[in-house]
């Protein structure tokens, strides 16, 4: 017989029946029955029960081992009385019998709980992450992380992508968040970067001459946290693909996520995500990430409004401000209205206006500023009728968008609007190139700066900086934005005048960008990528509000590692053997 086992504690069935067995594994529960005592054993496949009486004498090594020891059980495999089959348990029809019974590594008192739903605390739970990860909800999720990146490795293989490994240490360049830096031992004052993406590299895979690229890529971004992002590191789906235009990029994407959301949910998956325009996202979902599963749209009454007695929108719209209405449905009540202006003022805006409906009139403070037919108006194109309201956000653009945005968000969560066990994927398309700094005033790429400008070079000399669009776009699921992707600019012409545009001289895009600068001057073909997110894709499929809940070994909020204690301080000679000192900000005075 074998040292350790001879089955799982996932495969004794009623066929095993009178074997003698082994099983190796941890206590998960214990429960005293006076005359026996039964055990839980728990390993990696699943729970077998084992039982002892007080007859036995192992009883006493039973008795006294503490939960999440790790225990070896040799046995007669017995059925259990019909009364006490299990059948949530696949192993529910047996019990094991236990003749002998050795304790391989004895448990400490545990700091949290293996068996049960007990919440112990984040900190305590990433101290303490190897216990964590032995709970059934974690451990499946991460089973579930392993399962997708196979399937999404021979999605990809199978559409004739390549894959490769790109450097890990390398150059420092500016691309949106803070690196990491490493310091060169080798060459003093000199640093390498771990890569925020493979950009750069992949888009010199292209230029090499390789037509289908990908890889599970970790990334490296000096990032605060976020519940969908991890701070410090992340693992995407990186993908380029040669000679190809922005639809050829979809075509190759969607039947990979589709198919990996079909594969482990069952859930329903679009077979085509819509294509949204970044400009009717803003509009309608006040959003570049919107969850579809809301119906509620937004709509554009800056007209409505524009030449009227309310002064408060129509002075704040001679200024440049729009109005956007968000329809309540059944939200016609003065208590509801009250509490979503109260939440407006929460995140930081004057307030919230509304108008309620009810008896083919408007009501509230507002209303009486709109004629009948203003009113009317606004009825039908919010689509809303008696015992309905409508709320509204002033401001400019950008940020009447972002309020009515969140005030849709909250209304179809408070309204219990959603579409349930769906996933609705769509395409942000049309990504403005660049955008106006308002502090500084200055012009500055918007999404990726290595896009194509739709247009071309044409566009960057002939049109208004700000009315450039991009071949950039996203993919969101559920309100998640799953990737960034583009179609790349290819020719240093149009890279030399797009980084012009920004405020980058010649020297300073080839001093920033010298490979991909001097690559482009032999021979680079048309190329596009995207890198969808493994760790967002994990969580929505487990279904998970966090995205430390699919990984492995996470960060705290802070960036720390609690388990093994990083970030950590490092000896004097360590930091003289690579020429540096550590200048410590100065303490702040209470």
């Amino acid at each position: 017989m074998h040292r350790y086992r001879t089955h799982t504690c996932a495969q004794l069935r009623a066929e095993n029946v009178g074997e003698t067995v082994r099983l190796s594994g941890w206590v998960h529960r214990k429960r005293d029955h006076g005359q026996l005592v039964f055990v839980d054993l728990r390993d990696h496949y699943g729970i077998t029960q084992c039982v002892v009486d007080t007859e036995s004498p192992v009883f006493k090594s039973v008795e006294t081992v503490r939960p999440e020891s790790v225990v070896i059980v040799t046995g007669r495999v017995v059925s259990r009385d019909a009364e006490t089959v299990n059948s949530k348990l696949p192993t529910g029809d047996i019990e094991v019998r236990v003749d002998s019974f050795e304790v391989e590594s004895a448990a400490d008192v545990l700091p949290l709980q293996v068996a049960g739903d007990e919440d112990a605390g984040e900190e305590t739970r990433l101290r303490y992450r190897f216990l964590d990860l032995r709970r059934e909800r974690i451990h499946q999720n991460i089973l579930l992380r392993s399962r997708v990146i196979s399937s999404i490795r021979n999605r990809m293989v199978a559409q004739g992508f390549t894959e490769f490994q790109t450097p890990i240490l390398t150059a420092s360049s500016p691309e949106g968040a803070r690196d990491f830096l490493v310091p060169s031992r080798l060459h003093p004052g000199k640093f390498y970067a771990l890569p925020q993406a493979p950009q750069q590299f992949k888009q010199l895979v292209m230029i090499s001459g390789f037509d289908r690229y990908f890889q599970i890529a970790p990334c490296f971004r000096d990032e605060d946290s976020r519940a969908d992002r991890s701070p410090g590191e992340f693992y995407q789906l990186d993908l380029e693909m040669s000679f190809v235009e922005q639809e050829d990029v979809f075509a190759a994407v969607e039947p990979v996520l589709a198919g990996v959301f079909r594969e482990f949910s069952d859930w329903s998956v679009p077979d085509q995500f819509p294509r949204i325009p970044f400009a009717e996202a803003l509009l309608k979902y006040g959003s570049d990430k919107p969850d579809l599963r809301n119906p509620l749209i937004i709509s554009d009454v800056t007209d409505i409004f524009a030449d009227t007695d309310f002064t408060v929108f129509r002075k704040n719209i001679e200024k440049g401000a729009v109005v956007r209405a968000i329809p309540g449905p059944n939200c016609g009540s003065r208590a509801i209205c009250d509490r979503m202006n109260s939440w407006a003022q929460g995140m930081g805006a004057p307030g919230m206006g509304y108008i309620m409906f009810a008896e083919g009139e408007g009501r509230g403070p507002i209303a009486k500023f709109l004629s009948p037919e203003k009113l009317a108006d606004l009825k039908q194109r919010t689509g809303l009728g008696d015992g309905d309201a409508v709320f509204f956000a002033c401001d400019k653009p950008l940020k009447a968008a972002q309020l009515a945005g969140q005030a849709r968000t909250k209304l179809g969560q408070d309204l219990d609007l959603l579409e349930k066990n769906v996933f609705r994927l769509c395409w942000i398309v049309d990504f403005p190139m660049f955008e106006l700094d308002e502090e500084t005033g200055k012009i500055e790429f918007s999404h990726n700066p290595f896009s194509m400008p739709q247009g071309g070079k044409e566009a960057l000399e002939t049109m208004d900086p700000l009315d450039i669009l991009a071949y950039q776009y996203d993919v969101v699921c559920n309100g998640v934005e799953l990737s960034s992707g583009a179609i790349r600019n290819h020719r240093p012409d149009i890279m030399k005048k797009a980084f012009e545009i920004a405020g980058y001289s010649e020297a300073v895009v080839e001093a920033k960008f010298p490979a991909l600068w001097n690559a482009f001057h032999y021979g680079a073909p048309p190329h596009g990528g995207i890198a969808p997110g493994i760790d967002r894709i994990v969580m929505l499929l487990a279904d998970e509000p966090n995205i430390r809940e699919v990984i492995l070994f996470p960060m705290n909020q802070k960036a720390e590692d609690l388990l093994m204690g990083a970030p950590s301080e490092v000896t004097p000679e360590q930091l003289r053997e690579l020429h540096i000192r550590s200048v410590l900000p100065p303490e702040k005075k209470n």
